[in-house]
């Protein structure tokens, strides 16, 4: 891989047809969690990438069986105890999302597996995202004791429905391909032998189209997004309240020791 993508250490690089470049979230032990060096790679690379005079479609996918299993325990429990990782970690996120947005190139995830966290965000931020049947989406937000903030409260809302968005949000429902598909989350479900095939073909196709074209029609529709952009602030500026609060910690050791959560049973708020 070029010289642009030596220092990624949590990111693998190929370039797998012409002016196509894929990039695999590779944590394999642990289902592609993200641990702090992959959080801060899966935000700086879209800058990369924008300046890669040899990609004209990039595809976002994770090695193995798994897309990513979210944030790894690590990372969680120092967001409670240190406000350096907080500000770190909130930037970081911020950027993930945003600079998915702004990538001047056409951006496709392709999605197996679990699909939590930091990975999901940048999944459901692309431009186009195919899913396999053995996809399974969650956003974990308020049963690990924080408010949905990442990159729920930017997409959510605008693919599914304000009422679809609140209710998986607010209960933390999983969602597998199939009915992820039909709610409108992602572009495609196909048969998990077809993923890969099914999203380097459309990465192939973009490539090959009218580069300035399908890139001002990217910028364009992301206005969308960009109008969400203060919802979107806010979300996360609660959600890294919440991790200075009890209600994650609990949620946090609830997590640890594989029992339901014992929250409070109300709040100040």
């Amino acid at each position: 891989m070029s010289e642009p993508y030596a220092d990624f250490q949590s990111l693998k690089f190929d370039r797998p047809a012409e002016r196509v470049l894929r990039i695999r979230l590779d944590n394999p032990g642990k289902l592609n969690a993200v641990d702090a060096r992959m959080h801060k790679e899966l935000a700086d690379v879209w800058r990369v990438v924008d300046t890669d005079g040899e990609a004209s479609a990039v595809i976002l996918t994770g090695t193995g069986d798994a897309f990513s299993a979210g944030g790894d325990f690590e990372v969680l429990e120092s967001l409670c105890k240190s406000q350096d990782t907080r500000l770190t970690v909130w930037k970081e996120a911020r950027d993930i999302v945003y600079n998915v947005i702004n990538c001047s190139k056409p951006v496709i995830s392709a999605i197996r597996g679990p699909a939590v966290g930091a990975g999901l965000a940048a999944a459901l931020v692309a431009d186009i995202s195919v899913a396999s049947k053995t996809a399974r989406f969650i956003d974990g937000h308020t049963r690990l004791g924080v408010a949905a903030g990442d990159h729920s409260v930017i997409v959510w809302p605008l693919l599914v429905s304000m009422a679809k968005a609140k209710y998986y949000l607010l209960t933390c429902e999983p969602l597998g391909g199939e009915e992820a598909e039909r709610i409108g989350l992602v572009s495609l479900c196909v048969e998990d032998d077809a993923l890969d095939d099914r999203a380097l073909e459309i990465a192939t196709k973009l490539a090959r189209g009218a580069p300035s074209a399908i890139r001002f029609t990217k910028y364009a529709l992301n206005n969308w997004l960009r109008l969400a952009g203060p919802s979107f602030d806010a979300s996360l500026a609660l959600e890294f309240l919440g991790w200075t609060g009890e209600e994650v910690r609990e949620g946090i050791a609830s997590l640890r020791e594989k029992r339901k959560p014992d929250f409070p049973k109300d709040s100040p708020v």
